[in-house]
């Protein structure tokens, strides 16, 4: 049952108890027991009742006890539905709106000097760590370079056929080392030699349509075969089973199964490479990522507040947002990030 369905179904007891404990949790970040909600409900009801409500609330997925204690927290799937269907934006308020203007609104020597000022006015304002994708330089790549800063930081150089050169700090995918980012960068420069970052990501995105065609043939003839099986085919963790010992299979067979294993990797190194050139493009507005729904931003806890911002003819070419806890006050950050992407793209139209 998806998250629209479970709100479709819950009780007003249920509902009310769970944004009390979402709530709650958003202010403090500590679990919140039944005898506080006790005091807090609009009817009067007994602990015992709100403790069988919370667990029934459990059960659907949507609450978890982080320790022994009788308190509970929203999962990533409770914080879901209540982003989607519950959470009461604020209004931007005067101070918000007038430190957002100012930073945005000043004499900037460049487009790059104000941003660097509004990622500085958004860590401020929200007290997390923020986001700002810088418009995209539609020249054609003459070179690109990944450095590894930690293990959750990265910087990617990318110098255009033009002459400029831009330095992005970003996150990269998990698992990825100095020796994977060179090999894509490796990959990246024998692939984009007079291309824009734009038509990179369009055959990216086709070489990795094109191999896993390649993958699904081969992957068939084996299990046509007998040789193999597949589990949870279709799924993001489908798996390739080889039936038997490897040792029983033939020469031509294990050149088989090398093959797969080869483009495997390759498929992987594909998907992590198009996320790298990814931008939040999906339509207008703020979107909510929350803990491990997007695999740039899925360190433990965290959870990401971003909106694109358009040029004057209404063409996303950058982004920006705030990065923080999934305890975020998402209700007063969605509107201050809301309205600094519009700001950001009237400045940026006004100026070109």
């Amino acid at each position: 049952m998806d998250n629209a369905n479970l709100l479709n179904e819950m009780t007003d007891r249920s509902r009310e108890v769970f944004q009390r404990i979402v709530e709650g949790y958003l202010v403090s970040g500590s679990p919140v027991g039944s005898r506080s909600l006790t005091r807090e409900m609009n009817e009067k009801v007994s602990a015992a009742t709100i403790r069988n409500v919370m667990q029934d609330l459990e059960f659907m997925g949507l609450l978890g006890s982080p320790h022994v204690s009788a308190g509970r927290i929203p999962t990533e799937q409770g914080l879901r539905m209540f982003v989607d269907g519950m959470l009461e934006v604020s209004d931007l308020n005067d101070a918000d709106r007038s430190k957002i203007e100012s930073t945005v609104g000043g004499s900037q020597p460049d487009v790059g000097a104000m941003l660097d000022h509004v990622g500085s006015a958004l860590s401020g304002l929200t007290q997390g760590a923020s986001l700002v994708l810088a418009p995209k330089h539609e020249a054609p790549i003459k070179h690109v370079e990944f450095v590894s800063l930690a293990p959750d930081r990265a910087l990617v150089v990318l110098v255009f056929a033009d002459g400029h050169v831009e330095n992005r700090v970003f996150t990269p995918p998990l698992g990825q080392t100095p020796s994977s980012m060179r090999e894509a960068a490796n990959f990246l420069n024998a692939m984009a030699a007079g291309l824009t970052i734009s038509e990179l990501q369009a055959r990216i995105t086709a070489e990795i349509k094109l191999r896993r065609q390649e993958l699904d043939t081969l992957a068939s003839n084996m299990v046509e075969a007998g040789l193999a099986v597949w589990e949870n085919e279709g799924d993001s963790n489908e798996r390739l089973i080889v039936r038997g010992r490897s040792n029983l299979l033939s020469e031509e067979d294990s050149e088989g199964l090398d093959r797969i294993r080869t483009l495997f990797d390759d498929l992987e190194r594909k998907r992590d490479i198009a996320e790298f050139l990814e931008l939040a493009e999906e339509g207008e507005g703020v979107r909510i990522f929350i803990g491990s729904e997007n695999k740039l931003f899925s360190l433990s806890g965290s959870s990401l507040v971003v909106s694109p911002y358009m040029n004057a003819d209404r063409k996303v070419i950058g982004a920006v947002g705030v990065i923080g806890p999934t305890r975020l006050n998402y209700g007063r950050i969605v509107p201050i990030v809301d309205y600094t992407a519009k700001l950001i793209g009237k400045m940026i139209s006004d100026g070109g």
